[in-house]
């Protein structure tokens, strides 16, 4: 019996799962060097999304210490996966102290600073000797280059594809956009996006919203919402020239498929169900 991979990989998620990275991972809090390393891995905790990193504890250049506070309440974003029956899991913007698998947490102690809770070891035979770092408490290179947001998944996958099939963006019976010349971007679990040229949107029927977001793929995410549509709040974004992987869309404009009425070559598209559809249910166009 054939196996459908999305399938496969969605059934992973209540299990720990990691993957070793070729890439030289270093890590540092302030200026001060955390770890440098050849050997580091990408971790899955249980029910997570997105993975972070876990290196030798053993190439660690500072002090692992028991915690001097108690642990703070843990603000936990618990999303459904969008394709197919599968355990609610935990996005990106779930807090690094929600730990779904057993293992220890500890202090990361430079002569500078200490970082509370940043560091957790699992208590699993196949990652004896790694401890995982609480990836927003450091500043992270992938070789020389800065990462931001969590690591890229390498079973994660962003295609953009010129296009010109007519686009049509509405909402509450108000076109907002409409063009021939849109970039579709297809990303691995999520629905297509449409990015749209600023020039055929109608930017004067929206404004610019402090929201900001950031993905690890395409760079950050600034916002447009529609004054006085309860569904228009933050429903347009366009990403900045941070990476050159997305250049296509870069000052495109695109819109929550979740909560607009797209007609693409003149069909009407159903709207998906995710976290999109309410415009207070994600943190951000990337995803999970």
């Amino acid at each position: 019996m054939a196996t459908r991979l999305s399938q496969a990989l969605l059934g992973t998620f209540p299990q720990l799962r990691y993957e070793p990275t070729a890439k030289r991972v270093r890590a540092s809090l302030g200026r001060t060097a955390v770890v440098d390393t050849l050997q580091a891995c990408l971790i899955w905790e249980p029910r997570r999304i997105t993975p972070i990193f876990a290196v030798p504890e053993q190439e660690l250049l500072a002090e692992l210490a028991p915690p001097a506070l108690p642990a703070a309440p843990v603000r936990e974003h618990a999303v459904a996966i969008r394709q197919g029956a599968a355990p609610t899991s935990l996005d990106p913007g779930t807090a690094f102290g929600r730990h779904t698998c057993a293992g220890e947490e500890f202090d990361v102690v430079t002569p500078a600073a200490t970082a509370p809770r940043a560091a957790f070891r699992p208590k699993d035979p196949d990652l004896a000797g790694y401890v995982v770092l609480d990836f927003d408490a450091f500043n992270w290179l992938e070789d020389d280059e800065e990462i931001i947001g969590h690591p890229r998944d390498p079973f994660h996958r962003v295609d953009i594809r010129a296009s010109s099939v007519d686009v049509e963006v509405a909402l509450d019976g108000v076109t907002l956009a409409r063009t021939n010349g849109a970039q579709l971007l297809y990303e691995t679990l999520l629905p297509v996006r449409y990015y749209i040229p600023p020039a055929d949107v109608r930017l004067d029927l929206l404004e610019e919203s402090p929201k900001r977001t950031v993905c690890p793929y395409k760079g950050r995410a600034s916002y447009w919402s529609r004054p006085g549509s309860p569904q228009g709040r933050n429903v347009a974004w366009s990403y900045d020239r941070r990476f050159l992987d997305a250049a296509q869309i870069h000052g495109l404009i695109s819109f929550f498929n979740e909560r607009v009425d797209l007609t693409v070559d003149g069909a009407l598209q159903s709207r998906p169900v995710s976290p999109w559809s309410r415009p207070d249910g994600a943190a951000g166009p990337d995803g999970p």
